[in-house]
């Protein structure tokens, strides 16, 4: 029973880790987005309807983005959720 108790901590550490280095690349890919398209925070965040504190946590990794604004993301960003998650290959 101790073994995989565990077991379940190690596999909760490790989703965590991953949790992390997904919200690294969408922090990563925001700002570069947002950069090579010469734009502020402030610009982005008008566009998508939010307020510029929330889209700088975002790029700041504090906060992820809602499903909703992850999508307006995309949109406004002309990339795919893939491409925002940094997700190359499959």
């Amino acid at each position: 029973i101790k073994s995989s108790a565990a077991s379940d901590v190690y596999k909760r550490q490790n989703m965590r880790r991953e949790d992390l280095s997904k919200l690294n690349d969408i922090c990563r890919g925001l700002r570069e987005l947002r950069k090579a398209q010469c734009k502020t925070q402030k610009e982005v965040a008008e566009a998508i309807g939010i307020t510029p504190q929330s889209y700088q946590a975002y790029e700041s990794g504090k906060t992820l983005p809602t499903l909703e604004n992850f999508l307006r993301l995309c949109i406004y960003f002309d990339v795919t959720p893939d491409a925002l998650l940094g997700i190359k290959d499959f």
